[in-house]
């Protein structure tokens, strides 16, 4: 993984010193909160319902057992003894004090870590597939691009202050892990006409209150190219995007008001009346980054293991773990394993202190120092043997976290609600505990197969629901929380937005009515056939004849 060098640690050592000093001013009065807020905001420090949650960047997802076990002492020292981790890779604690905010982030500059821009009107974390370098279907590993991304964007003296958040993804490989088509700018590495590897780029992608999935505005970019290709987009989005309406700011307004045509020659222009020397990186800085992230030392490992296969026979909870968590790996011998943060009864994505010290033990033990966090927030180690794997279950066990539910619809992806948000209308976290509860049968979820269940507490979309099969949108409606379905999203390839199904249900009749989506599914499907596949054949019908009947 990259490490800071003499520049970045004096650089991030002055941004600590420098707001100790604007929280010191803040809590003798001298700044209002309406001087402090943007400088806060700057530092990833946001004001809540209850208290300040700090958001701490995880750039591409990647940390190290050193860092995991600095989180968990962070959580353990100056919040509840857990952290949130979110859809954006990074991670929040929800109950920080202001007084503790200077030597939270002094420690974090310690492990290499820091919170700018976690929030504000600029590039945010990039993210990136959380499989980079471990998965077998990938071209390329992305977090190179992601490393460039992010040092170029950090404080860009013209990009800093948009009309809006900015949010890149890229991905390397055949399978979209990392949602692409729902960012500002969605970079994925494709092979280009004459097998060189370049960027296929598609813009205009995101959620909140208008939906849209990016479009394609290169086919093909060559990979020299990026830095400069992605300013001149930057570039018509700051001269062009509107800084009247926050709710008409983002890059996709713009690219669906003007047409991905407009859009697309306004940024071809700007491009090719730009000097790229200066901007493009050369080379052998490319390389210099990419050595950073050289895959660990893989010793050869035979491809099957007896003692594993003798335990799936004989364990049926490690059978269903294994087969849900355990991913195949580019090398043989070697898996990806997704530890779940999504146990019934637990707040997903929420990990205490406990749990981030094992997993940063097991990193060391069996991960080759690596941890990855997911959109889904969960956790996944990106390099364990095939052998280790029943030893790894059995300390996930040991600590509750053997839980095998990867992509099934126990793994559903849920916002903070209005248990902490002020942005918030409505709660998502209790109501995703209770659709937990109902479909807690790991044999009944085996049953219905791969299914992703998104849930926000409001329409700023941080859940996802726009991009789950099953999306849960929490709304007021005259001081009544009620809960608005949608079916039929996708975060992957085939990129979609949910539809709306009919009126929204109160909270207590929503596990019920996502019990009634599932077992319509499963009525109508054809053998092998996923939920979308249902979905897109069948049509609306059978879903609202069932939820609704004659209503």
């Amino acid at each position: 993984m990259y490490r800071y060098d003499e520049f970045d640690h004096a650089f991030v050592n002055e941004r600590v010193a420098e707001f100790r000093d604007q929280v010191g001013r803040r809590l003798t009065g001298e700044l209002s909160e309406e001087e402090f807020r943007p400088l806060r905001l700057r530092n990833g420090l946001y004001l809540q319902l209850h208290a300040y949650m700090l958001r701490i960047a995880v750039p591409y997802g990647q940390l190290s057992p050193r860092q995991m076990r600095q989180l968990a002492m962070i959580g353990r020292k100056w919040d509840r003894g857990y952290g949130h981790f979110t859809t954006r890779q990074n991670i929040q604690f929800n109950w920080i004090k202001l007084v503790d905010v200077p030597d939270v982030l002094a420690a974090l500059a310690e492990v290499e870590m820091h919170c700018i821009q976690t929030s504000g009107n600029c590039v945010r974390n990039v993210t990136s597939d959380p499989y980079a370098a471990a998965a077998n279907d990938e071209l390329e590993d992305p977090r190179v691009w992601c490393e460039i991304l992010r040092q170029w964007s950090t404080l860009h003296p013209e990009f800093n202050w948009l009309p809006r958040k900015f949010k890149i993804a890229v991905s390397g490989a055949a399978e979209d892990r990392a949602a692409t088509a729902f960012h500002d700018i969605g970079l994925r590495i494709v092979r280009g006409p004459n097998g060189e590897n370049g960027f296929r780029v598609l813009v205009g992608g995101g959620m909140g209150r208008t939906p849209y999935v990016g479009q394609v505005i290169r086919e093909f970019l060559p990979k020299e190219h990026l830095l400069s290709y992605v300013e001149s987009i930057l570039r018509v989005y700051n001269l062009l995007g509107r800084r009247d309406n926050l709710y008409k700011a983002r890059i996709k307004i713009l690219v669906n008001t003007l047409g991905i045509e407009k859009f697309r020659e306004a940024v071809e222009d700007d491009w090719n009346a730009t000097v790229k020397v200066g901007i493009d990186l050369p080379d052998g800085e490319v390389r210099r980054i990419a050595s950073y992230f050289a895959p660990p030392d893989l010793p050869e490992r035979a491809p099957r293991d007896e003692a594993l296969a003798a335990r799936r026979e004989s364990d049926p909870g490690f059978a269903t773990w294994y087969r849900n968590n355990v991913l195949p790996h580019r090398v043989p011998g070697y898996v990806s394993a997704v530890i779940s943060l999504k146990e019934p009864g637990r707040t997903p994505g929420d990990a205490s202190s406990d749990t981030m010290d094992l997993v940063a033990d097991l990193a060391e033990r069996f991960g080759h120092d690596e941890i990855r966090v997911n959109y889904t927030q969960n956790l996944v180690l990106p390099h364990v043997a095939l052998a280790d794997i029943p030893a790894l279950y059995d300390a996930l066990a040991e600590a509750g976290l053997a839980v095998g539910n990867n992509e099934l619809l126990g793994d559903m992806i849920c916002c903070p609600g209005l248990d902490y948000c002020n942005l918030a209308n409505a709660r998502s976290i209790p109501i995703a505990k209770e659709i937990a509860k109902k479909f807690e049968d790991p044999a009944r979820q085996d049953e219905i197969g791969k299914i992703r269940v998104n849930m926000s507490g409001c329409i700023n979309a941080c859940g996802h629901h726009h991009a789950g099969n099953i999306g849960i949108l929490g709304v007021d409606k005259k001081g009544t929380e009620l809960y608005q379905i949608t079916l039929g999203g996708s975060p992957k390839d085939d990129a979609a937005v949910g539809t709306i199904i009919g009126p929204g249900f109160r909270a207590e009749k929503v596990p019920e009515a996502i019990d009634t989506i599932v077992e319509t599914y499963v009525e109508n499907r054809n053998e092998g056939e996923s939920f979308l596949e249902t979905w897109r054949r069948v049509g609306a019908a059978p879903f609202k004849e069932a939820l609704y009947g004659a209503r």
